[in-house]
């Protein structure tokens, strides 16, 4: 076997393995945050979407997953994603308060009853941190799906929040195994408001 075809397979290995973990850790969680989404939907809140680099991309797809669908036609559901303004994020930078990024956007937008969803790839940076208290100041709920465990971010949840946390992952180890978990998120909400 050649070199290249041997860090080929072992990406391939890699996968695998980091995807069977999740399996095994995650499930009782995912069923729990599909709940917490599933009740904040049938209050008439809204799923507020926030996450940093890469990850953005994730928040982003969970978005037009609801707000278009999943894999069957149903109505649309109300998520937003913050960090898809790049004009506004961009003009809050500018004012020298990145950590502010989402934090002043959940004031903005977010209501009591609404949900927060990071998504966290690579370490927790201080504007996640602040989405996180600027969420519980305007009395939403919060979940995170992270590639990272027990974190600063572990600290700041509230008995009502919940967290899919990983094995500590790298980036790109974690992205795919992330994109799974929000198909799965995405499929039991489906399944839970209209069946299928």
């Amino acid at each position: 076997m050649t070199d290249s075809a041997q860090e080929i397979n072992q990406r391939f290995a890699s996968h695998m393995e980091h995807t069977a973990m999740a399996a095994s850790m995650a499930t009782e969680n995912i069923e729990a945050m599909a709940d917490a989404f599933v009740n904040v939907l049938l209050q008439d809140g809204k799923i507020v979407t926030c996450a940093n680099g890469s990850a953005n991309v994730l928040a982003q797809y969970f978005c037009t997953a609801f707000l278009n669908r999943f894999e069957q036609d149903r109505p649309a559901l109300p998520a937003i994603n913050l960090g898809v303004d790049a004009t506004t994020y961009s003009a809050i930078c500018r004012d020298n308060r990145f950590n502010d990024t989402f934090s002043r956007q959940i004031r903005a937008v977010g209501k009591p009853g609404d949900l927060l969803f990071l998504i966290v790839d690579n370490g927790h940076k201080a504007n996640l941190i602040q989405a996180i208290q600027a969420a519980h100041d305007r009395d939403m709920s919060v979940a995170v799906l992270s590639a990272r465990e027990k974190s600063d971010i572990t600290s700041l949840l509230d008995p009502q929040d919940h967290e899919i946390a990983l094995n500590n992952l790298s980036p790109s180890d974690a992205m795919p195994v992330l994109m799974l978990l929000i198909n799965v998120l995405c499929a039991r909400v489906d399944s839970k408001l209209f069946g299928g």
